[in-house]
């Protein structure tokens, strides 16, 4: 049958099906998805329609030195649709049942590429867990997209690009492969039903491992497009090795399958690590191949509707301003706290040794040290900071703001809280380690400058870490000094509050009732949380967490509404002062700390995350998440870090003890000839092979025309430890009773008078209320000591000074923005003067290629 034939044939069967069957009909699968029918939901189930079991024969197979591999023919059908279909990489798919660990691989195996001295400069990762086919063809068709872009023509890279990227896919368990992937890879050759053994002469199989080079893409769509004459080089083909490991072992222990197994043989000179449901634009490894970092961004979905959901809203404008104000800043310094273990790129020489090591140590339990088992959480936070210090070396990290990829993020809130459990815990105790060893600097192989900047970002990220501890504590009292309002002069003097009064306070006569109504539901909140977070999933509490996050947010409202009042309170007293010409705007401003202080601190955030956007060139976040991020802001300290504290014990990822269906074994036996041989049953090479490759597609096609008819159900386990739990109440315990401590300080009248401004008890009890722009409520009566002394200065006109704590918190906060918009800034500039080197470079790629075809031409 000649290909366009094939191809017809294919087409009419796939049409057929299509005109008699009912709409809403399934395709039994196993994954994480169900296809659902709107309109028939309550309807009788339809039959299912699976596809065609694959025709297993007995088979004598001869063992390459004990070794069960395996060549398996491909499909003529698929052949039939691909430009080469001569050498075994295309036409044949390598089986082999490892029996070793990831350590022992490579002396015991060989890959394709290690046989065929065959050279590679990007090794590329995507590790899986249960993805279903949708995420998979959306991860695995942008990197054949990056494979057709390098193949295109790129400085240093030409149209046998392909032959020098290997892209290594590793399933963490086959108790828990989605089903539906497995039939993608199926129809692309990389895997095929029947080959999988669970052992070899008695030794258990550790990995499956298939090799391939495809020449089928498959989008996010499900939709095909081969490698032939007909794709005008849109598609390439990419060297696949897929690796199936028998039992889950966490994502950790897929990496350590891909260095110590994989890149053992390979030795590539950069490996890019991506997850599945990660999607790099198309450009990506080309700019990832110089640097080690790029832009990672939420998948907004066609025409951002994603944004339309709160929870994703506020996960866009942390990444936005991470890659705008965080990234850059780090990437001048030369040390990257964290490359996202979804997109990132890695020097393979870099990696080896202490880095590898140290990298690894997270993947066994950890005793009965569980900070280092929540250190491991955020296992890439080691190897960052193994490379950068690593002894004698110069390693640095990179920001590429050119190279981007897409990953879905939580849709839902308690899937925030899980994710953010083990990010912050894993980010706690790793930044905690790197303080720790900052000394390692010194040992590195860097020059003055170098060390002494990164000495300079090691203080930067410990003031960053305190502020992250005391977090809970700086929040409530951003709230309370806003809120601090009483109904009357006596109630004022034992609180140090501010008495309702008109013109101050904005809910006059209600002020005090506003203030306890909203001062009670924030405590309670805290307390219900707190309860809800000790031992309990998040999904088994989500409408609780849910609903306290809008209590939050409703008083996040109201914080902001106070904010822009006392500032206008303070305008009003500016002008009042102004007009006599007693004041002048700038010393107002410093004179003035609750008013100065709320200038700056917001010039300083909101002001800064607009401007910088802007001149990144990137400002709709500030437009579409800007106010979503700001009513979440309480929620981060209350809900999610008190979550992940409570649930410092649990170190698991929700990944365990997957058990999978049983394999047939490989008993090995000699023959006549002295040859170790097995005889087992392996697909069947006719034409029943090719009817079941073709029942793979038509099975694709379907689920592709079904995928707007899918209903997400998630499910999780959790692991529990005794020292663990212990350890958790150690730690939470000491976590809240010092942001209680430093609440109390604050809000005790008598120990903030004694720490603030050097008064006694006698000041404190001859003390009167003030007003919201510190002047007294009513004039005389002070006495001469020194706290009196200190209301005397503040009731004049423009020398008022608030409360002094808050003040500096605000400046703080001022002095750490300025610090990241500076060095932004100067990534900003560095980025230009890169990119205008890169146009340069591509321009006379091309002036040298048009002269190269006009020689050609008169030739």
């Amino acid at each position: 049958m000649s290909r366009p034939d094939a191809e017809y044939e294919m087409k009419g069967i796939a049409s057929g099906l299509r005109a008699t069957l009912k709409r809403g009909v399934t395709f039994g699968r196993s994954g994480a998805y169900a296809q659902m029918d709107d309109e028939d939901a309550a309807a009788e189930r339809e039959p299912v329609l699976k596809r065609k079991q694959t025709i297993m024969v007995p088979t004598k197979v001869e063992l390459e030195n004990g070794h069960f591999i395996v060549d398996t023919p491909i499909s003529q059908r698929y052949l039939e649709n691909v430009r080469y279909a001569k050498s075994d990489e295309f036409t044949h798919l390598r089986y082999t049942a490892a029996t070793t660990e990831p350590n022992d691989f490579a002396a015991t195996y060989s890959l394709r590429q290690k046989l065929g001295a065959r050279k590679t400069k990007i090794a590329v990762v995507c590790t899986m867990y249960n993805e279903d086919d949708v995420l998979f063809a959306k991860t695995i068709s942008a990197v054949q997209e990056n494979i057709a872009y390098l193949c295109s023509g790129c400085p240093g890279w030409d149209a046998d690009a392909w032959r020098e990227i290997v892209v290594v896919i590793v399933s963490d368990g086959r108790g828990k492969v989605n089903q539906s992937t497995l039939d993608l890879l199926s129809a692309m050759g990389c895997y095929m039903d029947g080959l999988t053994r669970s052992s070899v002469n008695d030794e258990e199989v550790t990995g499956h491992v298939f090799e391939f080079t495809t020449q089928l893409k498959i989008d996010h769509e499900l939709r095909l497009e081969w490698c032939n004459n007909q794709s005008n080089e849109a598609v390439f083909p990419m060297q696949t090795v897929f690796l199936l490991k028998e039992k889950n072992a966490k994502k950790i222990n897929s990496h350590r399958w891909f260095f110590n197994a994989i890149c053992s043989q390979l030795q590539p000179e950069v490996c890019l690590l991506l997850d599945i449901g990660t999607r790099p634009t198309h450009n990506s490894f080309y700019h990832l191949y110089r640097g080690a970092c790029g832009e990672i961004a939420a998948d907004l979905g066609t025409g951002w509707v994603n944004l339309l959901n709160p929870i994703v809203a506020v996960q866009n404008f942390e990444y936005k301003m991470s890659n705008i104000l965080d990234k850059p800043l780090e990437s001048v310094f030369g040390y990257i706290s964290v490359l996202p273990g979804a997109f990132s790129a890695y020097r393979y020489r870099a990696l080896l040794g202490r880095p590898l090591e140290s990298y690894f140590k997270g993947e066994n339990p950890h005793g009965t040290n569980v900070s280092e088992a929540n250190m491991y959480l955020a296992e890439d936070r080691i190897l960052c900071f193994e490379l950068v210090m690593k002894k004698k070396c110069q390693y640095v990290l990179k920001y590429v703001k050119d190279a981007r990829a897409e990953t879905d993020v939580p849709a839902e809130f308690q899937d925030l809280i899980k994710q953010r459990r083990r990010w912050l815990n894993g980010s706690f105790f790793a930044s905690l380690h790197s303080i720790l060893n900052f000394h390692r600097i010194f040992t590195s192989g860097h020059g003055i400058f170098r060390k002494f900047i990164l000495t300079f970002q090691t203080l930067y990220n410990c003031i960053n870490l305190l502020f992250s501890w005391f977090g809970i504590g700086n929040m409530y009292l951003a709230f309370y000094f806003l809120f601090n309002i009483v109904q009357n002069e006596s109630m004022a003097v034992c609180t140090g509050a501010i008495v309702s009064a008109l013109g101050d306070d904005p809910f006059y006569p209600y002020g005090g009732a506003v203030s306890g109504v909203l001062r009670a539901v924030y405590m309670s909140s805290m307390l219900a949380i707190l309860v809800a977070s000790l031992g309990n999933r998040p999904e088994a509490a989500k409408y609780l967490y849910l609903v306290f996050a809008i209590f939050f947010a409703i008083i996040m409202a109201f914080m902001i509404f106070m904010g822009i009042w006392s500032i206008k309170v303070d305008i009003a007293a500016y002008l009042d002062a102004a007009e006599y010409g007693k004041m002048n705007l700038k010393s107002y401003l410093f004179t003035n700390g609750n008013f100065g202080g709320l200038v700056v601190s917001i010039l300083s955030t909101y002001f800064l995350y607009a401007f910088s956007s802007i001149l990144y060139m990137d400002p709709w976040h500030i437009i579409t998440c800007l106010f979503q991020y700001m009513f979440m802001i309480p929620s981060f300290p209350n809900i999610l870090m008190l979550y992940a504290f409570c649930n410092i014990h649990d170190i698991s990822w929700g990944t365990k003890g997957i058990e999978a269906a049983p394999l047939p074994g490989v008993k090995v036996s000699v023959d006549e000839e002295g040859k170790t041989t097995t005889t087992v049953n392996l697909p069947a090479r006719n034409r029943d092979a090719d009817e079941v490759y073709s029942s793979v597609l038509l099975k694709i096609e379907r689920e592709s025309d079904q995928l707007d008819h899918r209903k997400a159900d998630g499910s999780t386990e959790r692991n529990m430890d005794d020292f663990f739990r212990q350890y958790r109440t150690t730690t939470v315990l000491l976590w809240l009773f010092s942001n209680f401590l430093l609440v109390f300080v604050l809000t005790n009248g008598w120990i903030a008078s004694r720490m603030l401004n050097g008064g006694s008890i006698k000041d404190y009890i001859n003390a009167k209320p003030m007003r919201r722009d510190n002047t007294p409520l009513s004039p005389g009566g002070y006495g001469t000591d020194a706290l009196i002394k200190f209301l005397q200065r503040v009731s004049e006109p423009g020398n008022a000074r608030g409360n002094a704590y808050l003040i500096g918190l605000l400046w703080a906060v001022a002095g750490l923005s300025a610090i990241r918009f500076t060095f932004s800034t100067i990534y900003l500039l560095g980025w230009l003067l890169d990119r205008g080197t890169d146009k340069q470079t591509w321009q006379n790629i091309k002036r040298a290629r048009s002269k190269s075809s006009e020689k050609s031409v008169a030739a």
